[in-house]
């Protein structure tokens, strides 16, 4: 049996403190609402989430793929580095796994506290939901793909929602397809299925550091309908809203948490010889 490329050591950086994140869950009723909204169909919208404040996206009418984008809300160049958190944690993300930014920053934007589809593990297919393999849909692979012009694709949508915060189309990257179910086939294709997900399942998670975020309620609804190929059609009637909920834990609750560092390597890449260390 192979074993993951990529481990640590007891107490190292992928070693997650799960105790912390699990008291976390478990004492929502205690957590402080401060902002809740709901993204309407085939639209988007950014929002920011505090350092130590948690964060629930919800299906608050039934299933509903979303694509999220996360950002450093001081610093956008810092912001999710998909490939790498698959790297890290899995393709298909759930409780206690993190979000990792770009280089040369390389640490947790945010740590998953809870699943509600958790239990979904792997389908007859080879599905699992939460998706890092794919990303978001896009208005220049429509076009290429079937010659007509969508403007409310994931990718549109996140552009349209980060204008207000100064970021550009340039600045919307590879997402988390929340809730969205998929695998490869046995010839190593990305497929989609449809969304599991029923009417108040939410994925949950905690700011590691002050962040913006983004996410586009995905036009395909819940994926149930092609949106490619000779069986596609419209699938508006398979679109529900997302909701968006942040909480502001107790302040005892985070006793013994501190902010992640920027990854320590130090070195010019070979540019030059450090400081006081020898060229040989």
């Amino acid at each position: 049996m192979v074993e993951p490329a990529y481990q640590a050591a007891a107490g190292g950086a992928l070693d997650v403190d799960r105790e912390f994140y699990r008291r976390l869950a478990s004492s929502h009723s205690a957590h402080e609402l401060v902002e809740a909204f709901e993204i309407p169909i085939r639209s988007g919208r950014a929002w920011t989430v505090p350092q130590g404040h948690l964060c629930r996206i919800v299906t608050v009418e039934g299933p509903q793929v979303g694509d999220l984008n996360v950002w450093n809300r001081h610093d956008p160049r810092e912001r999710l580095w998909a490939s790498r958190t698959r790297q890290l944690q899995r393709a298909h993300v759930s409780t206690f796994d993190r979000l990792w930014s770009t280089l040369p920053f390389l640490r947790p934007l945010l740590t998953i506290t809870a699943d509600t589809l958790a239990d979904y593990g792997t389908d007859a297919d080879g599905g699992r939901v939460h998706d890092l393999l794919g990303t978001r849909c896009d208005p220049y692979v429509n076009r290429m793909l079937t010659g007509e012009d969508f403007d409310f694709h994931c990718h549109s949508n996140l552009v349209r929602a980060v204008l207000p915060y100064g970021l550009t189309e340039f600045d919307v990257h590879d997402v988390l397809n929340v809730f969205q179910c998929t695998g490869l086939t046995a010839e190593d294709k990305y497929f989609m299925a449809a969304c599991p997900a029923r009417p108040g399942d939410h994925l949950e998670f905690f700011a590691e550091q002050d962040l913006l975020c983004a996410l586009s309620t995905c036009p395909g609804g819940d994926l149930s309908i092609p949106l490619w190929g000779p069986d596609a059609r419209d699938p508006i009637d398979v679109c529900h809203p997302i909701g968006i909920e942040v909480y502001r834990p107790a302040t005892d609750l985070l006793d013994g948490w501190n902010p992640p560092g920027r990854a320590e390597y130090r070195g010019l890449h070979g540019i030059r010889v450090p400081e006081g260390q020898s060229s040989k």
